[in-house]
């Protein structure tokens, strides 16, 4: 985590702009925690809930189906953020900011947008995530005169984004051998 890392550490030129980074940045960590906590428990919740699909899956039951496709959704959007969590505590100092936080942004996004109706609270909370994140990059960018391609922050997102899916349906597919989670989601 960026806890590691001081002021000192992180090479500012400019501290009277640069100091409002780390708190930002140390609030956008708790936030997501938080968030991953959530979902955890309700990724707990709904296995538990499911456990009985293991053995006794219909694919033409609807009932199953949403609940194979509830938690699909919530194990995808829980790798995500660790998956994000991961990028956050790889920061290192200003300079990377800029390397490792862009395609983060879209990504909480997508996630944002896909648990707006399971988990009001915690779209929003990840729609201020992106907030507090894209603000920190844009500032860091600023401070070490960095330059995005966007074109090249959304294709990395994606492919994350798909990777990501793939190890989730995965995970999935090992957890409940009757479901085949690759052709759900095509449903």
């Amino acid at each position: 985590m960026l806890v590691k890392c001081s002021i000192d550490t992180l090479g500012f030129e400019n501290i009277s702009h640069s100091v409002t980074l780390v708190p930002r940045l140390d609030y956008s960590i708790n936030l997501l925690a938080g968030i991953i906590d959530v979902l955890e428990k309700h990724r707990t919740d709904l296995k538990n809930l499911n456990q009985y699909l293991v053995t006794d899956f219909d694919e033409m039951d609807n009932s199953h189906l949403k609940s194979m496709r509830m938690e699909q959704l919530i194990v995808f959007s829980l790798d995500v953020l660790l998956q994000i969590k991961n990028q956050i505590g790889s920061i290192s100092g200003i300079h990377s900011i800029p390397k490792i936080l862009p395609s983060s942004i879209p990504m909480i996004r997508t996630v944002s947008a896909k648990l707006f109706v399971i988990s009001p609270i915690s779209s929003q909370k990840l729609s201020e995530l992106s907030v507090h994140l894209g603000s920190i990059v844009l500032d860091s960018a600023a401070l070490t005169k960095a330059r995005f391609d966007f074109s090249k922050c959304n294709d990395k997102s994606a492919m994350l984004l798909d990777e990501v899916k793939l190890m989730a349906d995965s995970k999935l597919n090992k957890q409940y051998p009757l479901v085949d989670f690759f052709k759900l989601s095509n449903v």
